[in-house]
């Protein structure tokens, strides 16, 4: 591992758009009486927060640890129309979430979305045959108005020059459709990043320790920062229970006798490495149901995933023996053995979904968003889908101005007078980024390999060009962090000055993809915290 030199923090000037300290955030927070305190930085929260600030609240966000730091990074990584909707009946809704999906891959986030091909095996005995899918897919990309090709069907011996690891035995043909993909961590930060641009102030790392009451009412929390154990409040004119899998913990401080509204269910994945390139991804049936996937992604395969009920303490969910075994068999109806063996595993990981309380099969419940009203007037809100999130803040907004009293104020700017599609940070064409780094590097710090180029393309759009510049003004900074994995030492510094990360694990897990790679070394997390120090 190369050594750095101290790389201090960036200036804390608003110029250089480094961000302000803890202790100045918490001060700001304590001191002011904000329209919304949302509680809970998962992408729901996130994308209420961005909506709330852009229609002209003060706003806080406050998480218990890292942005996206629990189920919000944990996802399947795609932007989806659901086609196993269709399977329901549920043509509206894939209507919606192609919607938004297109929405968020073209207009609000091209540089963070990756169109990618889907295939569909048939085989022999298997739980659909050729015509239905092949309807299905036809559907599915009408309910997209063909924005990714027609869908269709093709041969198994085409499949496999695109798929080489495609299982062929039985294989009776192919159905193709498209959807997009995405680093959900990064999507996360980058709305983040869109909500503070907005007006939202945002801390990390602080845990709710109580809610704070003015005749009955809910108006506010008082915290501790984790970093520090400095203790601090925040009040609010309202405040949104956005805590996801701890949705049910948080009402409980409101009201202890406060029934569950939720119940969770566990998603794992596995992350292995590829023996061969993917040019599409695999969406095999395992029943009338399920769906499993084999997703190239980041260079890697991607795994999953598992649906089951989970009545543990959200904090411990983690993937077990049972959830390998069960993913790895499932990929074997598709995948060749090769590809499977517990050798090629880099990384696994679980998140719980969120479902309306009630009986029923976990796996063919709605994913839809829950929103309740405590007797002290905080709202809860949990549940839906990483494809709708700018629809779910949208939603959970117009939910805010519709409440008796207008505790919020009758001259909040409707959602429906505001921009549907404001971009995110760094909106470009990533393709157009990785070029210019390749043309613009070296000038004076060492040339950008092409492969650090469109990782940063893909990962920051136009923002890449702050990473840039930090490794030209320090060499070190443009060293790659391991040899096998395309991000450098700058974004180090970066994701420390400019992203909120505070430990080793929100950069090397969230911010940068070392350890979904298995490229998280003790050598590399000890530089990594060596950086974090120097900027405290």
């Amino acid at each position: 591992m190369t050594t750095l030199q101290s790389v201090p923090a960036l200036g804390t000037h608003p110029a250089s758009g480094s961000l302000p300290s803890r202790a100045e955030t918490r001060e700001q927070l304590s001191k002011a009486t904000y329209d919304l305190l949302v509680i809970g930085g998962g992408i729901l929260g996130i994308s209420t927060a961005w909506h709330a600030a852009q229609s002209g609240l003060r706003v806080a966000l406050v998480d218990a640890g890292d942005f996206a730091g629990a189920t919000s990074s944990a996802s399947s990584k795609l932007l989806h129309g659901g086609l196993r909707y269709l399977q329901t009946g549920a043509v509206k809704l894939v209507a919606e979430n192609h919607f938004e999906r297109r929405a968020v891959s073209r207009q609000v986030a091209p540089h963070l979305a990756n169109p990618l091909t889907f295939y569909l095996p048939v085989y022999k005995g298997g739980p659909h045959g050729a015509a239905k899918l092949g309807a299905g897919v036809f559907a599915y990309s009408a309910l997209s108005a063909f924005g990714d090709g027609v869908g269709h069907v093709i041969s198994p011996a085409r499949a496999q020059r695109d798929v080489p690891e495609l299982r062929t035995d039985n294989l009776k043909a192919v159905a193709v459709y498209g959807d997009d993909q995405m680093n959900d961590a990064r999507m996360a930060l980058m709305t983040v990043r869109a909500a503070v641009d907005a007006g939202a102030v945002v801390l990390n790392h602080a845990a709710v320790t109580g809610l704070r009451f003015t005749k009955g009412r809910v108006t506010g929390a008082e915290l501790e920062d984790r970093q520090d154990g400095t203790e601090f409040g925040v009040n609010a004119r309202l405040v949104l229970n956005a805590t996801g899998p701890w949705v049910d913990h948080l009402r409980k401080l409101e009201d202890p006798a406060s029934a569950p509204s939720i119940r969770l269910s566990k998603g794992a994945h596995l992350v292995l490495k590829r023996t061969r390139p993917w040019k599409a991804a695999l969406a095999t049936p395992i029943d009338k149901y399920r769906i499993t996937f084999a997703l190239p992604w980041e260079d890697m395969l991607l795994l999953g995933t598992t649906d089951e009920e989970y009545e543990g303490d959200p904090a411990d969910v983690a993937v077990t023996e049972k959830d390998t075994a069960q993913i790895l068999d499932e990929a074997a109806f598709s995948v060749r053995d090769q590809q499977l063996s517990r050798d090629l595993i880099t990384y696994s990981f679980a998140g719980l979904r969120v479902l309306p309380g009630g009986p029923g099969d976990t796996s063919k419940a709605k994913r839809e968003t829950v929103v309740t009203e405590g007797r002290g007037g905080m709202l809860s809100v949990a549940g839906g889908k990483w494809t709708t999130f700018r629809h779910i803040g949208r939603t959970v907004m117009n939910k805010l101005a519709e409440l008796p009293g207008h505790p919020l104020g009758e001259d909040m700017e409707p959602m429906a007078r505001l921009p549907k599609k404001v971009p995110l940070p760094g909106i470009a064409n990533p393709n157009a980024v990785a070029h210019r780094l390749l043309v613009d590097g070296g000038t004076p710090g060492p040339r950008m390999s092409a492969d650090t180029a469109r990782h940063l393309a893909t990962h920051y759009g136009s923002l890449s060009f702050d990473i840039a510049r930090l490794a030209n003004e320090n060499p070190a900074l443009g060293e790659r962090i391991h040899p096998d994995a395309p991000e450098i030492w700058a974004q180090v510094a970066y994701a420390r000055d400019r992203e909120w990360a505070k430990t080793a694990d929100d950069v090397l897990r969230r911010r940068t993809t070392l350890t979904i790679r298995g490229l998280a070394t003790d050598d590399i997390r000890a530089g990594v915290e060596d950086m974090l120090a120097d900027g405290r």
